[in-house]
């Protein structure tokens, strides 16, 4: 709903106001909302007491559980990660509603763990995949550097905004990159039978999410 997609706007945001490199912020948008968010909705639904930093849900605590994120996801990748005080600093400035202390972002790093069962592994997320794929892609066909990975990121951002995220994307997410990269006259490339090749995907699902990938960046504002 529209919190969660504001809490997606804050994640982009604190991303570029913390200058983090491209693999971090795409983890923490994998950790944030393809696993949190949809984990978040299992404990509200389920049985279990809420943890205070849960209950209520409001656009405050998702702002703090989105800082967790970018501070998980530094901690996995980075060799210097973004420290706590850091953190607090962008809290105090952006969260309107809310004074976190260090204890809070501590506290939640916790909470958020335990929602995701403690499994935070980024090797299979989005990002990754699509980065293999374009340097796969670049090595087989001439047509490949002109397909830049910031076209891929533009994609993948719009399609988090616009919550129509899932793993199943990175291949027909490569496709369109490849469409929309290159001249229709230049279509030489057979780009789909390579992509069914490169990830045992069928040609029918790839073309399926191609069309819906394209219907997000094509649809009108």
């Amino acid at each position: 709903g529209r919190m969660r997609s504001r809490a997606i706007e804050f994640l982009m945001r604190s991303a570029q106001l913390l200058d983090v490199s491209p693999v971090v912020k795409y983890s923490a948008l994998s950790l944030f909302a393809d696993r949190f968010c949809p984990a978040l909705v299992r404990f509200q639904n389920g049985k279990r007491k809420l943890n205070c930093l849960l209950h209520p849900i409001e656009e405050s605590n998702l702002q703090l559980f989105v800082l967790v994120s970018l501070w998980l996801s530094s901690k996995i990748h980075d060799s210097s990660p973004l420290s706590v005080k850091t953190l607090k600093s962008l809290s105090d400035k952006f969260i309107e509603d809310q004074h976190y202390t260090t204890g809070d972002l501590a506290a939640a790093e916790m909470v958020f763990l335990q929602a995701l069962e403690f499994e935070i592994g980024t090797l299979n997320i989005a990002y990754t995949v699509v980065e293999r794929l374009l340097s796969q892609f670049k090595a087989v066909a001439r047509s490949g550097e002109d397909v830049a990975f910031e076209t891929c990121a533009d994609i993948m951002d719009l399609l988090y905004e616009n919550e129509a995220t899932s793993d199943l994307y990175s291949t027909p997410l490569t496709v369109v990159a490849y469409l929309i990269s290159i001249r229709p006259q230049k279509w030489e490339f057979p780009v789909l039978p390579w992509a069914q090749f490169a990830t045992s995907c069928r040609d029918e699902e790839i073309v399926d999410y191609v069309k819906i990938i394209l219907k997000h960046i094509f649809r009108p504002n």
